[in-house]
């Protein structure tokens, strides 16, 4: 647990959420309006207003990709010509693709063969 109280879990797809203090029986009870009532009360989860939402950018799921095309870190750096490093910060988080990385990464998830025969 942190020093805010808040215990992060993290759950793979198709997996259960992880039980504990939260009452999920009454949790998945709850209507769309109680959702968003629960969510307007709570000053560190504000909803996104339709504003904020528009101004973001969709970043591409590297790792998502990578899994798709059934590689390794590894294979997929050494396959498109990125360093090893680059690819982990841009799957964990550290760093996000620059703007010419993202047109690379957009190339790569259309035409995966087209762009590793282009390269090599």
């Amino acid at each position: 647990m942190s020093k805010t109280g808040i215990t992060r879990h993290h759950t793979e797809p198709g997996l259960p959420a992880p039980e504990g203090r939260t009452d999920w029986d009454r949790v998945r009870a709850m209507t769309d309006e109680e959702v968003v009532a629960a969510a307007v009360s709570d000053p560190d989860a504000q909803p996104m207003t339709t504003e904020q939402l528009a101004r973001m950018r969709r970043l591409p799921d590297v790792k998502a990709l990578r899994a798709r095309l059934g590689m390794t870190q590894e294979q997929f750096a050494s396959t498109y010509c990125l360093p090893l490093g680059t690819v982990r910060d841009w799957e964990q988080g550290r760093t996000r693709p620059d703007a010419p990385a993202l047109a690379l990464l957009a190339v790569i998830d259309r035409e995966p063969e087209i762009v590793r025969r282009a390269l090599h």
